[in-house]
């Protein structure tokens, strides 16, 4: 490999390491697809924010996602995508559950309040497709409206 070649490569995969931040991944929006007695399909809305000055090339995010407390799904999303320098994005993933005892508590504490709101804790993994840092790990908390409509 020629010496100019070697320092671009070099330099790119130290982008993603000197004063590298992990990004900050919030969950817009929690909707029910489908539900039976087996299993249930939500499709969740995240938003990505990168706060370094490089874009960020999501490979794939490994993940647990909590909502009142009780563990209530986890999975890989293998949508790749990019996230520009000091930049954000939006996509959406469909998680399945077979959690029926976390669903219907939650929804117990829904039908007791007029409020559908519920504190989510999302913790995992992002992996990236390119430099030196591969996975970078998240621990994000919030409130999240649950739409439990179709």
């Amino acid at each position: 490999m020629k010496p100019i070649a070697m320092l671009c490569l070099l330099l790119s995969a130290c982008a993603l390491t000197a004063d590298f931040q992990p990004p900050k991944l919030t969950i817009v929006n929690v909707g029910m697809v489908s539900a039976d007695v087996f299993s249930q399909q939500f499709r969740i809305r995240l938003h990505v924010q990168n706060p370094n000055n490089v874009e960020l090339p999501v490979k794939s995010i490994e993940y647990k996602l909590y909502l009142q407390g009780d563990n209530f799904a986890e999975g890989t999303s293998e949508q790749a995508f990019a996230v520009p320098a000091h930049g954000d994005a939006e996509f959406d993933t469909v998680i399945s559950t077979n959690f029926v005892s976390s669903i219907v508590r939650i929804l117990g504490t829904m039908n007791n309040s007029s409020d559908t709101k519920v504190q989510y804790n999302f913790v995992g993994k992002v992996r990236l497709s390119k430099g030196m840092v591969s996975k970078i790990p998240f621990n994000e908390t919030g409130v999240v409206d649950l739409n439990l409509k179709k």
